[in-house]
Order: structure tokens, then sequence, then C-alpha cells
């Protein structure tokens, strides 16, 4: 199954909810035939999907042709956790950013995430607007979708029971700006304003189910995923080279935490050329993206979005920190 949003109609109208039905060439989006929205199907589970998509199948709701619709982000994402689960990637990424190629004895330790921004998602095909920066970069991720699971709370998940969780996948590309990146990184927290004003996530949903076929004896999907900028292939790779597979992933965000319906969790970006940091890391002279840009990813079995990247836009000044005299007292008025 394929889940998706889209505007079909005049501007203020509400969007579409539903299913992507029918062959390549030939889809049509079809609303869930209860009126159920994305985070309501999400909520309720895989079991009850199935059920809505076998009668919008069946049902006599001709829906809106693809072609004739614009697609949103396939959902509101309650929170977006993404890790860096790719080994090759941080190689890359560290010596581009930090000048050093490093990974660290931690990061084989356990799957390390940083939360982003749920407020500033794109759709597929939309512009991302971008701070003033001059090393403008996209990052190529595969997501999990979390979906409800009966009698569970979504805490403390072990691996079979993190399994369960996963509704399905989208495409994820982590738009990121690498000179504020580095310097926000020197302070050792983050990333934050180099990475949370744009994330795009399309082009739908595809239920997990659809890419069991892909899974290696490992557990891992080993499907394939591009990345396209400027019309040029710059990066490729198997999604079975993240160093744990979505599972462990999951039940590692709920460990003495929690995950729910909605919830977005990105692989990380895929080795071998995903992101334009990790090229400049290994000597690439790619120049970085610049207004006008178009970058297009690709993953098998799930789909592909096209983005371009938009103008820059001007922030508020901010002052810079203020160094103070550490009293420990207010001092008496005059």
């Amino acid at each position: 199954m394929r889940i998706a949003r889209w505007n079909a109609g005049t501007a203020g109208t509400a969007p579409g909810e539903g299913f992507v039905i029918g062959p390549p060439g030939r889809e049509r989006l079809v609303p869930f035939p209860d009126g159920s929205s994305v985070a309501e199907v999400l909520a309720r589970g895989a079991e009850h999907a199935e059920s809505l998509h076998a009668t919008a199948v069946a049902g006599s709701d001709p829906g809106v042709a693809l072609a004739e619709a614009t697609l949103l982000a396939p959902l509101v994402p309650a929170s977006i956790r993404d890790f860096v689960a790719f080994e090759e990637h941080v190689e890359g990424v560290s010596a581009g950013v930090e000048g050093t190629s490093h990974v660290a004895d931690e990061w084989y330790e356990a799957p390390t995430f940083y939360f982003t921004n749920p407020h500033t998602v794109l759709a597929p095909g939309e512009s991302v607007p971008i701070p003033e920066t001059r090393r403008m970069d996209f990052e190529l991720e595969l997501a999990a979708v979390i979906g409800g699971v009966p009698g569970s709370d979504g805490a403390n998940l072990d691996v079979e029971a993190a399994r369960a969780h996963i509704f399905g996948y989208t495409i994820m590309n982590d738009w990121s700006a690498r000179d504020l990146q580095a310097r926000e990184m020197q302070v050792r927290l983050g990333p934050c304003k180099g990475k949370d004003f744009g994330t795009t996530l399309g082009p739908w949903i595809v239920t997990a189910d659809e890419l069991d076929a892909f899974l290696d004896a490992d557990g891992f999907l080993a499907i394939r995923a591009e990345a396209h900028v400027r019309g040029e292939l710059v990066g490729e790779d198997l999604v079975a080279n993240m160093g744990w597979p979505f599972p462990e992933l999951v039940a590692y965000a709920a460990r003495n935490s929690r995950v729910v319906p909605g919830d977005v969790l990105g692989s990380g970006t895929v080795g071998n050329g995903g992101c334009l940091g990790e090229l400049w890391g290994r000597g690439s002279a790619l120049a970085p993206l610049e207004p006008g840009d178009e970058v297009r990813l690709v993953i098998e079995g799930v789909g592909e979005i096209a983005s371009t990247v938009g103008e820059r836009v001007a922030a508020p000044e901010l002052p810079p920190a203020r160094v103070r005299d550490r009293a420990r007292r207010r001092t008496a008025s005059a």
C-alpha cells in the first residue's frame, strides 16, 4: 500500500488523504473510504489500513489522477528523529565538516540520533528556502514511519515489538547548511540551525510489507538509493549498509522513552555520496548547492522526490554572547 496527502482543488480546500492506487503512469489518489486522516490511520495501525485499502480498491470513488494533483508531505510528523547509521557517511562527512576523517568508538556502541524540526517539513517538489549559507547540502535518507499497535504504548520496546511499530517508509532529505553546522557543533551540541530550516518527506508512505521482499538474511533492507544533483548521479548505495536495521533503531528510540504513531525516524545519510559533505571530505570538487539547483533522490521500492533550492532568507541579527562578571549577589542600588 501507498498512503499520500495531496491538493487537487482550489486554494483553501482541505487536502486529500488516502491511498495511491493503480499501475505506474495511471495512478490515482483515492481518499480513505471512512474519511480518516493519515494521522488517524497511522494510530489505528497496519491491519486497519489493510481493511481500508481493500474497501477503497473495491469501491466506486474514482479519486483524482496523480498527475493532476500536487503531493503534500505524506504526514504531519509527531516528531522527527534523525540517526547517523551509515559508517561510510560518518567517515566522509567528519572530514568535510570537522577537517578530520574519524568514526568515534562510541558510534559502534549505539545508534545515535538527534531531534529535528517537525514544523519545517516540506512537500516533495516544494522549494526549500535556505539560510545565508555558502555550504548548502542535502542528505539522502530512508525514514521509518511509526504506527499504532494494539495493546502497546510504544515504550521501552524490544526489537521484535519495535518491528511491529514500523508502519511504513518514506524518503527523507535532511537539508543541511554545513558552514552553520560546523560552527555550532564546536560547542559539542547540535546540530541545530544548520539543519532545522527544512526537511523534505515523500512522495508517500510505502507500508512495511511492500519492502519485505528486499530484506536480506540479517534483516537489513537491500534496496538501492541514488542521489542526483543538477542532473548528475553523485551518490549511490544500498540501504543494507546501515550499521543497524530499522527495528533496532526504533527499539533504541523507545529505550527508557516512547515512540508514538506519526513519529518519523530517519536512517541517516547513506554512504558513497549520499550528501555533498561526505564527498567534500573525500576530496570532491562538486560545488555546494545554490538557489535554482535541483536535487532528485530515488529509493528503490519507495519512489523519488525532486526539490529545487530556494533563495537565501536573511535572518534578524542577533548579538554575540556578553561575557559577564559572574557576580553571585545583586549589587545594592545606589
